[in-house]
């Protein structure tokens, strides 16, 4: 029982005390894209960690488990199985829906999230086509509305939104920064993301770690947008341009300028600081793809 507390106390780390240790780095927001893969690499950690201590909890007992060669002897993928263990029964293998289920959960819900979104994101598609007209200038779709607002809608529906308000009250310079910003948002595909977030906190809902890391993840992400903005514009145009707009709501399927955090970015945008120190970000790289692997020594190893 060793390995399963071990694997039980890692899980907790990684779904309780961690997240609100990330939460509050501060090199966090000065290297956002090193940091999603940090929280990214969290939540693979959670599951993967509690996986396989719920699989050292059913299969202990049950003469199946020898390490990695036990597992895999009890999904029929080894040639052999490891001496002085019994063959797997039926029984046995259907142990092993219980951490199969730890992973398939987020998984399922992942798929569904990302179904109602691609349905809801078809369905704005075609309601834009109806009420917006396309302008070749801004590449993008213009709405009658006097809110000024600015979102994109990603997928295969790809496009970016403009209402009239916005294009009344930004300068050409705003409204361009503005929509580089969501050309970030479509081009990095950050909607998989969110959809991740979203899925696990959905799957987890309670656990720390869901809740922060698609809190997070939505800020980040605009950061990272802002940032890719601010390579073509000026800072005080992406900042002006995000006030002008943060008043205005993107549908739930888009990606909007304001976005969250809107009063956190503007002071990042408008008092930039230094990208943490190779040394700090080269390690959270290398802990966000090493974490989730941690748990497989440990479930490796024989009882």
């Amino acid at each position: 029982m060793i390995p399963a507390l071990a694997l039980a106390v890692y899980a907790l780390m990684a779904g309780v005390a961690v997240p609100h240790v990330l939460a509050r780095s501060r090199w966090a927001h000065r290297a956002p894209t090193v940091a999603v893969l940090a929280w990214q690499g969290l939540t693979l950690t959670f599951v993967v960690a509690t996986a396989l201590a719920v699989y050292h909890v059913v299969l202990v007992e049950q003469h199946v488990h020898d390490g990695l060669v036990g597992l895999l002897s009890a999904c029929g993928l080894a040639a052999d199985a490891p001496p002085g263990n019994s063959p797997a029964t039926l029984s046995d293998v259907g142990l092993l829906l219980a951490p199969a289920t730890i992973v398939l959960f987020p998984l399922g819900w992942l798929v569904r999230t990302a179904w109602q979104a691609r349905g809801e994101r078809r369905r704005h598609a075609a309601l834009l086509t109806v009420i917006g007209t396309e302008t070749s200038e801004y590449g993008a779709t213009v709405v009658d509305h006097d809110v000024p607002a600015v979102y994109c809608l990603p997928g295969r529906a790809r496009r970016m939104v403009v209402t009239r308000g916005a294009l009344e009250l930004l300068t050409d310079e705003q409204l361009r920064a503005v929509l580089e910003h969501e050309k970030a948002h479509i081009r990095g595909r950050h909607h998989l993301l969110r959809a991740a977030t979203t899925a696990f906190a959905r799957a987890f809902p309670g656990l720390p770690l869901a809740g922060l890391a698609q809190e997070q993840t939505a800020l980040l992400l605009e950061m990272i947008a802002d940032d890719r903005a601010l390579r073509f514009h000026s800072r005080e145009a992406l900042a002006t341009a995000l006030c002008e707009v943060a008043a205005g709501r993107a549908p739930r399927v888009g990606l909007g300028a304001g976005g969250p955090g809107a009063l956190i970015r503007l002071r990042r945008i408008l008092t930039p600081q230094d990208r943490p120190h190779r040394v700090t970000w080269l390690g959270v790289i290398i802990a966000s793809v090493a974490a989730p692997f941690l748990p497989l020594l440990v479930a490796c190893g024989p009882v």
